[in-house]
């Protein structure tokens, strides 16, 4: 799953490559925010969720707020905060957790929690971005895991 969250965010960042600055910074009506602050947000929060599922607490990751970076340096954000994701997955005990300090108290939560919040968060404001795309009348990625799959290898005749 992780390995397809990154597959996803990659083809996703290259669709917006092209956007002007107008439509980066569109909002739609039911969106949670514009394309850019989506985009910094979806790359800051998986740098988010790797720190947390090591225990660690914020060290300066991406947000909404965050000034742009430029594509390049977001793509490859993007790229180490999901490859950082993958191998905490590959090295999880099932049962293992984490204790996040939170004002003056530690919050005990399994690692697994924050691999699978990656996923679905990611899922989610991936959908926002292909709908403003798509209300400039910009093609969208097909990010369904048939796609991923086709690239992954997976498939072929046994």
């Amino acid at each position: 799953m992780l390995r397809y969250n990154r597959w996803a965010t990659l083809r996703l960042l290259e669709a917006c490559r092209s956007l002007s600055e107008e439509a980066l910074d569109y909002r739609l009506p039911a969106a949670s925010g514009s394309v850019r602050e989506l985009l910094l947000h979806l790359i800051g929060s998986q740098q988010t969720f790797a720190l947390r599922s090591e225990g660690r607490p914020a060290e300066g990751e991406l947000n909404r707020a965050s000034p742009w970076p430029g594509f390049d340096a977001l793509a490859e954000a993007a790229t180490t905060s999901a490859d950082a994701l993958v191998a905490i997955a590959e090295a999880l005990d099932a049962d293992s957790e984490v204790t996040l300090p939170f004002m003056g108290r530690g919050h005990r939560y399994p690692k697994s929690f924050f691999l699978v919040h990656a996923v679905e968060h990611g899922g989610e404001h991936r959908t926002e971005v292909k709908l403003t795309l798509a209300h400039f009348g910009i093609a969208t990625p097909d990010l369904d895991g048939w796609q991923y799959a086709a690239v992954a290898g997976y498939g072929g005749e046994g």
